[in-house]
This record gives structure tokens, sequence and C-alpha cells, in this order.
């Protein structure tokens, strides 16, 4: 199999992270890809307001403490800051975007428009946890315009 090469001379993987179990599980096998290519990751975390406005809700703890949730916007930062540290810590060059979109497949589309390879998990945190595939791999991989790997969780 020949490999196309993007204009940076290296191999680029977009990797779709939302911090669900799935998206964990792509972000490894596109470190363990690009560690064997040399490679780079683009990690595309996308957030999007529900359609009421979020407002910070106020959580009492077991043990009386009020705690603010994250907004949508903020866990996407956390989330994303995570996938960063966790290619750093294996000495893979990524590069991170967080991007407020209402389709997380539109904004991987988005990226993957310069890149080589597009990971992404079988399930991420929405839709209906009995379906092998979820609507944003199903979508990606019905319009990406370079290979497309999901990633599946292993049999137990």
């Amino acid at each position: 199999m020949e490999e196309k090469m993007t204009g940076t001379g290296s191999f680029v993987i977009v990797v779709g992270f939302d911090g669900s179990e799935s998206s964990q599980n792509a972000l490894q096998w596109a470190v363990d890809e690009a560690k064997q290519r040399n490679g780079q990751l683009r990690l595309i975390t996308a957030w999007s307001k529900p359609a009421l406005a979020w407002y910070p809700a106020l959580l009492e703890t077991a043990v009386g403490e009020i705690v603010t949730e994250d907004s949508p916007e903020k866990a996407a930062e956390t989330f994303q800051a995570a996938a960063l540290k966790t290619a750093e810590d294996a000495g893979v060059a990524a590069t991170g975007q967080v991007v407020h979109n209402d389709s997380a497949a539109s904004a991987l589309l988005e990226a993957a428009k310069s890149a080589d390879l597009v990971v992404v998990g079988s399930r991420g945190h929405g839709g209906f946890p009995g379906l092998h595939l979820g609507s944003v791999p199903a979508q990606v991989i019905g319009h990406a315009p370079c290979p497309v790997l999901v990633v599946r969780p292993k049999a137990t």
C-alpha cells in the first residue's frame, strides 16, 4: 500500500476525541500508528451548546460541598488537554483543535481534508448504547476523503 504524504512531509492522522472510552481506544491506536510511521496526530474535539442555553449547574456533593458542572466548552478543552498529554507522553507529535460545531462528524471531515488517515472510536457519548456503530463514525466513513479506521472495543 502506497502512503500518501501531506504537504507537511509527515503522515498525518486525525483522531476524533470526546473523552469516551471508545475515543481513548482510538487515541491509543493512533499513537501506536504514528510511532510506526513517524507521523503526527491532529486531535479534534468538537462541542456544541445544548438546545437550551447552558447554565452552570450547582451540584451538592455527598459531603455537602457545592460544586459547579463544567460547561460543554470547558469539558471539551479538558478532554483535549488530556489527549495531547497522552500523545506527548508517548513521544508523538500532536496538535489539538477544540471546535464549536453542532456536528462532530463535520468537524472531523473538515480536518480530514489534509490528512492521510482518520481514526475514530466506534461509539461516543451520545446515541443508543445497543448500536455497534455510532452516527459520527458512520458519517465519517461515508464521506471522508481519506481512509478511515474505526476502533472497536476488545471482546470481553
